[in-house]
């Protein structure tokens, strides 16, 4: 494994400017916007006083990205609405203007829990009353299921907790099912989702329109930029000057489902803002990619991003190499570099992105770190 390396004055001034933030603010919960921050335990390490590995290239060993609070803190509490408020649907026969003149009883859906976290995120949590299976804070933790398996929406489920209005992005379905929800007088709204670093600003305003409340959109969008920017000044920092080759992997064992992920997933704006090089953009893979041993050799991935359900479903690190030799011919293979992350954190563009980005590049360049 590869020794770390001290990251001189830059870094003694961002610590000590932790140590006197810390001293100022201390443990305690306090409010931001008048909303109650949660309760921590420590503060946050800076990524550039970590021990950084002196060569990301050579490290051996799988690691696991764990957000250190997987709580959202919303920037307001009851934020202002102005209802009934008019928005576009980007529905798949085309744009439609909606009016939405109830939220109380809302349910937002999509396949990696992004909407449900923003609505949360900008102080509107109580008016969600069920969840899709990639909302998976803990504040969402007591609201019943709506989707299954391969994120298929249940419309008995959703019919049966009344809900005033419902906000997707179509990427769950069938269609067939979002129109009969429709049809029995639910408003829904689909948003068009940007599944990208910065897109997560743009939701925030998106989803804050259909609540009526945009000054709250603005708050929230401000926030998250603000956080992601600070979090890729600090990889930029850590991560080395060539880029580590990376793939993003899908994978589901049971199913037999293996994918590399593109752009459209969001995986490629991911795995550049880590400071790593994106294999499937190189190889021109827009789209996911059905995993083929040509593939996987002619990327010859450093190393590969996962989901954590994902690893655990072909048998871990053991179980992916034993049951596709053909990594066992790569770098990440041969150095067993996957790190591996919660299916409903690593690619959940919205209020957490700073978050996922710091606890991928954690695992990525100080995997030793306590």
């Amino acid at each position: 494994m590869s020794a770390a390396r001290p990251r001189g004055l830059r870094t003694a001034f961002i610590a000590a400017v932790a140590a006197v933030t810390v001293a100022l603010t201390g443990c305690a919960s306090h409010e931001v916007n008048g909303a109650p921050e949660a309760e921590t335990a420590a503060p946050r390490v800076p990524l550039t006083s970590l021990p950084i590995l002196d060569d990301p290239h050579s490290y051996v060993g799988e690691s696991t990205a764990t957000l250190t609070d997987a709580s959202i803190v919303p920037v307001l509490q009851d934020p202002a609405q102005s209802l009934p408020a008019t928005v576009t649907s980007h529905d798949t026969d085309g744009e439609h203007q909606v009016t939405v003149a109830d939220t109380s009883r809302v349910i937002a859906i999509d396949i990696s829990g992004t909407i449900a976290a923003t609505v949360w995120g900008l102080g509107f949590g109580d008016s969600l009353v069920g969840r899709d299976q990639s909302t998976t804070f803990p504040e969402a933790a007591h609201l019943p299921l709506v989707t299954g398996g391969g994120h298929a929406v249940n419309a008995e489920a959703i019919i049966a907790l009344a809900p005033s209005l419902i906000i997707t992005d179509g990427t769950v379905g069938p269609r067939d099912v979002i129109e009969q929800l429709r049809d029995v007088g639910i408003t829904v709204v689909t948003l068009d989702r940007d599944p990208s670093l910065h897109g997560a600003a743009q939701l925030a305003r998106d989803v804050a329109a259909v609540y009526g409340a945009p000054e709250a959109g603005e708050l929230l969008a401000d926030h998250i930029d603000a956080d992601i920017d600070t979090t890729l000044d600090e990889i930029a920092e850590i991560a080395p000057e060539q880029g580590l080759r990376t793939l993003f992997l899908y994978l589901r064992g049971g199913s037999g489902i293996y994918y590399l992920l593109g752009e459209s997933s969001g995986a490629s704006d991911l795995i550049k803002g880590l400071g790593a090089i994106d294999l499937a953009e190189e190889l021109g893979w827009g789209e996911a990619h059905p995993l083929t041993d040509e593939a996987i050799v002619a990327a010859d991935p450093e190393l590969i991003l996962v989901m954590t359900n994902g690893l655990e479903s072909v048998g871990g690190v053991d179980g992916l190499l034993a049951s596709k030799p053909v990594f066992g011919l790569t770098a990440a293979g041969k150095n067993r570099r996957f790190v591996d992350m919660s299916d409903g954190q690593v690619l959940s563009f919205g209020p957490r992105t700073a978050e996922v980005l710091d606890a991928l590049a954690r695992a990525i360049y100080a995997p030793d770190a306590s």
